[in-house]
């Protein structure tokens, strides 16, 4: 029987109780077994953004070779990185990675690491509202726009659509982890067989009629190694870094220790291999058939937007599949920009935080050219944002090896960590700059300035991450080392 002196609860007192330790360790009794880290990798990485991505493939004409194994070696070093890398430190420490982030770098990096994380997880997650929107748009006859035949504005019903999708996907987000998995664990069973269904029914189109035809359609009708005309073509490495540069700020850059400091183990880590090997090989290579039976049904200047593939392959379960899907990937997504601007605005509740981004989300699902350009957008925010996450792994293991003391930053109550910011544009600059002067015809003057060996070197973008992991983690290193030598007891520091 209830109270009738206790004060009645509203939705706001309701919202501000959903307790997501923004600010502590996960408590004993609120970590979680392998299943929910399972589903939630199976259905965060079989998205509807796979339609994208294996797409992108094909029109930048990558071999089948290519595609068939450099996309496997790929994946095998992101469940590597997840596994070894990620959940050890976050299960060990069980803090979000903006409060790792303020013990080693001081709470100016981290205010400016989590409001520009937390922007860029609003673009991704527009992008996946975008492909759910191309999914029900379908079936009403709206067409979605083509930005390669210059269309940048969506009309005004697909708008109305992504505003409604993203409004549904920001509520779930804003009640949090729990709900989250939950959402993951109906999702997550059947999207990997409407996507191979939906292949399986577009070989044929393809001429493909039994198993011993495949390979033949692979080489010369689907991973041809012929660009579509104007885009640039991606090759094996491409391949290998695209699947393990993807989600480089998840795993490497340690995005993920918010995630997995709910699990109980670190071994869960290997949980990323069923959303990396169903979702970006099996769900890649699947939409990459898709996408070629669509091209050859209805001819090279056809607009393969994920919902136009979808019907094409599996009609009416290809439709709820991309929505669904689009739906369980921007979920974390915008549950990692919520938790992310909350560093930036610590008055803040959570759940507020979360709705304003999904706003955000909203307003980037209605740009184009963000879905166009999704592969590039994710190499750059990976090889921006991933540093912070190797000054991580390496406070943790090698500093106490060398003799230099962690959490540097937190213990002197330094604003900001010089050697991390150092670390953090620095490794960023050069990396950039030596892919700049081969892909920007206005960086072409950089080749003047290097020494012979840099300026012949001609990086491919996507394999840019272990050269910039390497920079990265040197400079950090050494700079603390000069840091940490050199002060002294009367030197200047904030309270």
């Amino acid at each position: 029987m209830s109270n009738p002196e206790s004060p009645k609860q509203t939705l706001v007192d309701r919202l501000d109780a959903v307790n997501e330790f923004e600010r502590e360790p996960v408590s004993q009794d609120k970590l979680h077994g392998a299943k929910s880290f399972i589903a939630m990798f199976s259905s965060e990485h079989v998205a509807g953004t796979e339609f994208v991505l294996g797409t992108l493939l094909v029109v930048h004409g990558v071999s089948a070779f290519d595609a068939l194994v450099g996309l496997l070696v790929g994946n095998i070093l992101a469940v590597l990185s997840w596994a070894l890398m990620c959940a050890p430190i976050a299960v060990k420490e069980r803090l979000t990675v903006y409060w790792q982030i303020r013990k080693i770098a001081g709470p100016y990096a981290t205010v400016l690491y989590s409001a520009l994380f937390a922007l860029i997880m609003c673009v991704l997650a527009g992008s996946m509202v975008s492909v759910s929107t191309t999914a029900i748009a379908h079936p009403f006859g709206i067409d979605s726009p083509n930005y390669a035949a210059g269309e940048i504005f969506p009309s005004l019903p697909w708008i109305g659509i992504a505003v409604f999708v993203g409004a549904v996907i920001s509520a779930l987000a804003i009640l949090g982890f729990e709900k989250m998995t939950h959402f993951a664990k109906i999702c997550a069973p059947w999207m990997p067989f409407v996507f191979i269904a939906g292949a399986l029914a577009s070989l044929p189109i393809l001429g493909v009629h039994s198993p011993g035809d495949f390979m033949q359609a692979a080489r010369e009708k689907i991973w041809t190694g012929v660009p579509t005309p104007g885009v640039s073509k991606y090759g094996f490495w491409s391949c290998v870094g695209l699947a393990w540069l993807c989600n480089i700020s998840q795993h490497m850059g340690m995005g993920d220790v918010t995630i997995f400091r709910y699990a109980k183990k670190w071994q869960y880590g290997f949980a990323s291999a069923f959303g990396m090997f169903i979702g970006h090989y099996i769900a890649w290579i699947c939409s990459g058939i898709m996408c070629a039976a669509f091209f050859a049904a209805n001819g090279a200047d056809a607009n393969p937007t994920p919902g136009n593939i979808a019907w094409l392959g599996a009609g009416w379960a290809g439709l709820v599949c991309v929505v669904l899907a689009g739906w369980s990937t921007a979920n974390p997504t915008l549950y990692r920009a919520g938790l992310a601007f909350q560093v930036a605005t610590p008055n803040w509740s959570r759940w507020k935080i979360t709705m304003y981004a999904g706003i955000g989300m909203m307003v980037a699902a209605c740009i184009p050219a963000i879905t166009f350009y999704l592969d590039k957008i994710v190499a750059y925010y990976g090889l921006f944002f991933m540093p912070l996450g190797a000054f991580i792994f390496f406070d943790y293991w090698v500093f106490p090896k060398l003799g230099l003391t962690r959490f540097w930053a937190e213990k002197r109550k330094l604003l900001a960590s010089w050697p991390a910011m150092v670390g953090w544009f620095g490794s960023f600059i050069v990396c950039f700059f030596l892919f700049a002067k081969e892909a920007y015809p206005s960086f072409a003057w950089v080749n003047d300035v290097l020494p012979g060996f840099l300026a012949h070197y001609k990086p491919d973008f996507f394999m840019q991450v272990l050269p910039a992991w390497i920079l990265a983690v040197v400079l950090y290193t050494v700079c603390s080392a000069l840091q940490q030598n050199f002060s002294k007891p009367s030197t200047v520091y904030f309270k």
